[in-house]
């Protein structure tokens, strides 16, 4: 079994794979590129506004988490850094607040109130959404460390450095990948099955996906430890507390970046922007690090779940802003689908709602 893509995603498939006694090998570019490594960790599908079929999704990943999150921590003995801190969204209206597409799921709060859940809040916010089951995990640091480490455990077979460049198929039934090594030789790799999970290059690799990247870019600040206790999730821009004290701020979104890299001095611009909106005395915390990434979108924003146009190859791709929250579904989905293991009713209906060539009605 191919496991085509290094990242958050592929990591989670790899594991369950393996913990479901599958042999897996994970070909892999530069692992380090990948959105599990640059996103913010939030696991917020209420606060987030997700709807409809992708909110239903994303609830039931947030329910699967903690013992998902269990059995990494168990294979990999590293502390994933899963945390029910309760996601704040302010408002400057009530209006806007009970028009949030998820205002049934939080808890109202006054401006006494948001003021003692957000100590240092901009006095534009009079009012907010609490949601008190929405979280975060330490993607960044722990947990794709952890699950490389699970995986290894299992024995899970790590090709890094090689990019997948072609995929064979004969009459629709894939067969495996011409891929191209660190030192550019190209190689053929057979295999009767494969999940593609390359992210924001998985059209690089199948054409007639719908997936385009979007580029984002965050920081952190160190901040006092206790300084937030809630993440505080804005117009544009959200503070992620962690711990220790640092906090990761995210995310420009640039559409037309494509795949260029790099920091832009509007893009942290922007991220400053937000800070002063949210919480100003945040832009006086020493800032510690910066970066970039690329996130895998479709058309409506959900991911590609399930089988692809050819036989034998799999789609876990297109999570957009989401994959972190969504990793523990897809992995639990996509892996019961290969093992042929039944699907409840409700997961039929995850996977119909999620197939790749739904935007062709």
């Amino acid at each position: 079994m191919q496991i085509l893509g290094g990242g958050l995603i592929g990591l989670a498939l790899a594991h369950e794979l393996a913990r479901n006694g599958r042999r897996v090998q994970v070909l892999s570019r530069r692992r380090n590129e990948a959105a599990g490594f640059v996103a913010a960790g939030m696991l917020a599908p209420h606060a987030e506004g997700l709807q409809k079929h992708l909110l239903k999704l994303g609830q039931i990943s947030l329910h699967r988490i903690p013992e998902w999150v269990r059995k990494i921590e168990t294979d990999s003995g590293i502390n994933c850094g899963l945390r029910n801190c309760g996601i704040v969204v302010p408002f400057q209206t009530e209006a806007e607040r009970n028009a949030y597409p998820t205002a049934p799921f939080g808890k109202a709060l006054s401006r006494k109130a948001l003021e003692k859940e957000i100590p240092g809040i901009n006095k534009n916010w009079t009012t907010a959404l609490l949601f008190k089951q929405d979280g975060q995990i330490d993607n960044r640091r722990r947990l794709m460390r952890a699950l490389e480490k699970a995986c290894f455990e299992l024995g899970v077979h790590f090709q890094e450095g090689v990019e997948v460049l072609e995929l064979i198929h004969n009459n629709q039934i894939f067969q495996g990948v011409i891929a191209q090594n660190a030192q550019g030789e190209k190689q053929m790799l057979a295999s009767k099955e494969a999940v593609l999970c390359s992210g924001a290059w998985s059209k690089q690799i199948l054409k007639t996906i719908p997936i385009f990247p979007v580029k984002g870019e965050m920081l952190s600040l160190q901040g006092p430890k206790d300084a937030l206790q809630r993440v505080l999730f804005g117009r544009g821009t959200y503070l992620v507390p962690r711990e220790d004290g640092l906090i990761v701020v995210g995310a420009t979104s640039e559409i037309d970046a494509g795949f260029n890299e790099g920091l832009t001095p509007s893009g942290q611009r922007k991220l400053h922007a937000g800070i002063s909106a949210l919480l100003p005395k945040a832009n006086e915390w020493p800032q510690m690090e910066r970066w970039w990434g690329f996130r895998p979108c479709t058309p409506d924003e959900g991911p590609l779940l399930g089988p692809s146009e050819l036989q034998g190859l799999w789609l876990a791709t297109g999570h957009h802003r989401n994959g972190v929250l969504l990793a523990a579904i897809t992995a639990e989905l996509i892996a019961k689908c290969i093992c042929q293991i039944p699907l409840k009713n409700e997961e039929n209906e995850l996977l119909i709602n999620f197939k790749w060539n739904r935007f062709n009605k």
